[in-house]
């Protein structure tokens, strides 16, 4: 695991030195810089920073070439079928000088070209310079699922990418400026889909694409894509057969997953898809599983159902003999904000960010990779949104008349509940009452939102509304919609949240966070065989039982049962979480009235300084939750602080683990 960057035809040695430095977080083992020049001038370069995994020689040293120095790459992943395809690659002739992925993957282009992508099962995001034409091309890469970031910048002749945002800031001709049409997607969902970034001028490679570079121009190709049946197809296989294959697929995966030269763990929570992945792990070695729970301090959960429980993971553990690390935190998080959104690139206002950052943190004094459980919500239709799809379809049975003239208004009115377990109801019920009367489509995107057009064009200062009124900010949520619009509307949820939400969210903050703590995170449940295989024989009412109680992830639980107990089995969704609520009201209260101060936001010029200032005093005063919408503004700020003003300057290294400290 690694961080990538290169050049072409701009910046020097000491800029891909500095490009290299700022990402040392990513690969504190080795560093390796590569230049090319030809006799017309042009210009490459590529940089490596290295986190050993498998093969922890020298041998491993990127950026890496074949065997008559005409290709290298500098490469970023895990490759899971490496073995089988390097024992091929051995019978075609080709010559290894070490066992690692990487020389698997620069051969396997040496003798595929484009194609070879089309032959990994893994998480990859890399490089490659190839010298074999007149003019060097460059070929770009992303792994299926978009794991492994990568992002770009293009003009002209002139092409940079790295594994970070922070390292393309280091080339003096890319300044930090903030792209609009972002911000507004950002205020809509808390992050912004990809390929957009909130830099101006900078994109990601999106999932399952790849690129090529030659001259001036930029091709951009999609080269494999998560499909469904059609609605209505029949399923043949039986539920017998269903749990049998679905279970051996998943083993499988852990087994590769656990493929490493370094010691490996695991996160474990109260939750169905992380528990999973423990209790394979633990059929597959004879030793003891580390595995890593992090939770609060009772006085942050008061009120908060989205907390998982640690007295579940601790009982698990027990019983499957795992080494279990319950990891109590109480951060300092006024300290912690800035470090992570430095870390983050991009500002991502989803809480869950600092419990993945401590729990890596942590687990990085005694592991150097972590299996998580990223995914299996995707796979299997494990997120209340996709049974809410089916509450709504009765719920618009009662007639219009009466839902939206008592039903809905009476909801929305309801009290703000806090420091109760009322209070995750009451917000539901909320939610529901804005997009229960919607078309199918709508509802879901609107669900997925925290503020709407009306909210955000009263917070805009009414030049910026201007400017964004004519933009839809949800249109990539469309986009995705249409490329499956024959399938039934579970599996479009399934898509849409696979390509969008867990790629431009849960992936990235997974990647951003461990890779702060010099860790790697591998994804078991994307294993791209066992996905094919649940979207083409899992049918809708088999992933998502829809009588009342509905039954989420309904195979995986069947393919599961035998080998977790009940209590985790019937655990109902908590997700991973931190106690925004409880820091706006206390440790982040001062912050708060700073940071996003009348004069902060006119200075900005972005918002109304009165609206702003009437969220932060109506959640004070209980009057209504608008506390991940004050989370959202703060992380902007502080986010604006970092790269506009401060130009992506590293802040102080206070929670550095010691290893990491070291090295650096």
């Amino acid at each position: 695991m690694c961080g990538i960057s290169g050049i072409v035809n701009t910046g020097d040695r000491d800029v891909l030195e500095r490009m290299s430095a700022i990402q040392a977080h990513r690969g504190p083992d080795d560093l390796g810089l590569w230049e090319w020049r030809g006799p017309d001038g042009t210009y490459v370069g590529l940089g490596s920073r290295r986190l050993a995994i498998i093969d922890l020689t020298a041998d491993g040293h990127m950026p890496m070439s074949n065997e008559d120095a005409s290709i290298w790459i500098t490469y970023n992943g895990e490759i899971y079928n490496y073995a089988s395809l390097r024992q091929e690659l051995m019978n075609r002739g080709h010559r290894f000088t070490s066992n690692t992925d990487t020389e698997v993957v620069l051969h396997l282009y040496e003798e595929e070209g484009e194609r070879c992508v089309e032959r990994l099962n893994g998480m990859f995001a890399f490089a490659i310079c190839d010298l074999r034409c007149s003019k060097p091309t460059i070929f770009l890469a992303r792994d299926h699922f978009g794991v492994k970031p990568l992002y770009y910048w293009h003009d002209g002749r002139r092409l940079a990418f790295a594994s970070e945002v922070k390292a393309l800031l280091k080339i003096p001709c890319i300044g930090p400026a903030l792209d609009f049409e972002s911000l507004h997607q950002y205020l809509t969902f808390l992050w912004v889909p990809e390929p957009k970034t909130m830099f101006s001028g900078v994109h990601k490679l999106a999932a399952g694409h790849h690129a090529v570079f030659a001259g001036d121009e930029l091709k951009i190709s999609c080269y494999w894509d998560l499909n469904f049946p059609e609605k209505g197809a029949q399923f043949a296989r039986s539920e017998e057969d269903l749990v049998e294959q679905i279970h051996y697929l998943f083993q499988r995966s852990v087994r590769q997953q656990m493929v490493s030269d370094v010691p490996i763990g695991a996160f474990l929570s109260a939750g169905l898809d992380s528990s999973s992945i423990v209790a394979c792990m633990s059929q597959a070695t004879n030793r003891p599983v580390r595995s890593y729970t992090v939770t609060f301090p009772p006085k942050y959960r008061i009120g908060e159902n989205t907390l998982d429980n640690p007295a579940v993971a601790a009982n698990l553990a027990r019983q499957l003999g795992s080494e279990n690390h319950l990891l109590m935190v109480e951060p300092d998080v006024v300290d912690l904000l800035p470090r992570l959104l430095w870390h983050l690139d991009e500002p991502l206002a989803d809480p869950a960010v600092i419990a993945a950052y401590l729990v890596c943190r942590e687990a990085r004094r005694d592991s150097t990779v972590l299996l998580s459980g990223v995914g299996g919500d995707e796979l299997f239709a494990g997120y209340r949104r996709h049974a809410a799809h089916y509450w709504a379809q009765t719920y618009q049975r009662v007639p219009t008349v009466l839902r939206q003239a008592v039903i809905e208004p009476a909801m929305s009115y309801l009290p703000h509940v806090r420091d109760s377990w009322l209070k995750g109801r009451v917000r539901l019920l909320k939610k529901m009452a804005r997009s229960g009367s919607l078309p199918a489509r709508e509802r879901f995107i609107m669900d997925c939102t925290y503020l709407d057009g009306r909210q955000k064009a009263n917070l805009y200062v009414p030049e910026i509304s201007e400017k964004l009124n004519s933009i839809d900010p949800t249109a990539p949520y469309g986009q995705a919609f249409e490329r499956v619009k024959h399938a039934d509307f579970l599996n479009q949820m399934l898509y849409v949240d696979t390509k969008i939400f867990m790629t431009s969210l849960n992936l990235t903050y997974n990647d951003k966070m461990s890779m702060a703590n010099s860790i790697e995170v591998r994804v078991p449940f994307l294993d791209r065989e066992l996905a094919e295989f649940v979207a083409w024989n899992v049918s809708p009412a088999q992933k998502l039982k829809t009588a009342f109680p509905a039954q989420t992830k309904y195979i995986f639980r069947k393919a599961l049962q035998d080998h977790l107990p009940r209590a985790v089995l019937m655990q109902p969704k908590a997700g991973f979480a931190a106690p925004v609520d409880y820091w706006l009201a206390h440790e982040l209260r001062e912050m708060v009235d700073d940071l996003l101060s009348e004069s902060q936001i006119r200075r900005r010029a972005l918002f109304s300084a009165q609206k702003v200032r009437s969220l932060v005093e109506e959640h004070r005063a209980g009057r209504a939750d608008w506390s991940m919408q004050i989370w959202q503004l703060l992380t902007l700020e502080i986010w604006m602080e970092t790269f506009l003003d401060g130009a992506g300057e590293e802040p102080a290294l206070e929670f550095m683990p010691f290893e990491q400290a070291a090295t650096a």
